[in-house]
């Protein structure tokens, strides 16, 4: 993948608790979108590669792939690719490249 986008950086962007909020009961079609973080997003859609990496589907083997394609379509979420279920689950990423929501 990197590749092809030599010209642009590549973000990995989380979907819960980032651009709509956490559902505690895996019931993902329960999530409300946070509008003003997908457009924080959407503004670097044009200059960057914009990848949206979730671990739904990564602890319950539950498929919720489409769903979320779904959703992040009707709320308007401009990506190049979705990833669903390879994110690895993990309370808390250490790492030098990473950033909040809010620091965008």
């Amino acid at each position: 993948m990197r590749s092809c986008t030599l010209d642009k950086k590549v973000i990995y962007v989380d979907i819960d608790n980032t651009i709509c909020t956490q559902v505690t009961d895996s019931k993902y079609e329960n999530a409300k979108p946070w509008f003003e973080n997908i457009e924080k997003i959407n503004k670097l859609y044009n200059d960057n590669y914009i990848k949206y990496w979730t671990a739904r589907c990564s602890t319950s083997g539950n498929d919720y792939y489409e769903l979320t394609k779904k959703q992040l379509d009707k709320w308007g979420a401009k990506y190049h690719e979705l990833s669903a279920g390879e994110k690895p689950f993990y309370d808390l990423l250490i790492c030098d490249r990473t950033k909040r929501i809010e620091e965008i």
